[in-house]
C-alpha cells in the first residue's frame, strides 16, 4: 500500500507525518518552515516523491462548537492548491485539539520551549493523520 502524508498548516511552519505503508501508525516527518507558496510546494513534492506517498490528510481549524477559525479559509485554499498542483487526493480532517494535544505530549516529555516551538507542529500533523488512520481502520472493517 502506499503512504499518506499528514499536514498541520501554521503560519509560519508545516508540521508533517507520514503513515507507515499499511496505513496503521503515523510517524512524525519533519517541520518545514515557511518560505513563500512555490518554495514550499517544492519541499512537498520533494517529501512526496521520495516516500511515495498518493494521499495527503490537512487538519482544518474549527472551534469547540464545531464552526470555523479564521484561518480554515486559508486551509482550504491550500488543500485546493495541493490537490491541483500534485495531483494527489486531499482530505479534511478536524484538527480541534491538535496543537494543545502536541504541547502536552512535549511538556510532559520535558522537551525545551525552544525545541517545542520546532516540533508542536509536527507532532500536531502526526495527531491529525493518526486520526485518520484510524477512521479508515474502522470503515475498513466494517
Amino acid at each position: 500500500m502506499s503512504r499518506i502524508l499528514g499536514v498541520d498548516l501554521g503560519e509560519r511552519y508545516i508540521g508533517l507525518a507520514l503513515s507507515d505503508p499499511l496505513r496503521i501508525t503515523a510517524q512524525g516527518l519533519e517541520t518545514l518552515t515557511r518560505r513563500g507558496l512555490p518554495e514550499d510546494l517544492g519541499r512537498l513534492r520533494d517529501l512526496i516523491d521520495c516516500h511515495q506517498v498518493e494521499e495527503i490528510v490537512v487538519g482544518l481549524p474549527r472551534n469547540m462548537n464545531g464552526t470555523y477559525l479564521p484561518q480554515a479559509e486559508k486551509a482550504r485554499e491550500f488543500i485546493q492548491l495541493l490537490g491541483h498542483e500534485l495531483d494527489l487526493p486531499v482530505s479534511e480532517w478536524d484538527e480541534r485539539l491538535s496543537t494543545r494535544a502536541a504541547n502536552r505530549v512535549l511538556l510532559e516529555a520535558d522537551v525545551s520551549r525552544k525545541k517545542r516551538k520546532t516540533v508542536v507542529n509536527q507532532i500536531a500533523a502526526q495527531l491529525i493523520l493518526q486520526g485518520y488512520l484510524d477512521r479508515l481502520g474502522r470503515e475498513s472493517s466494517r
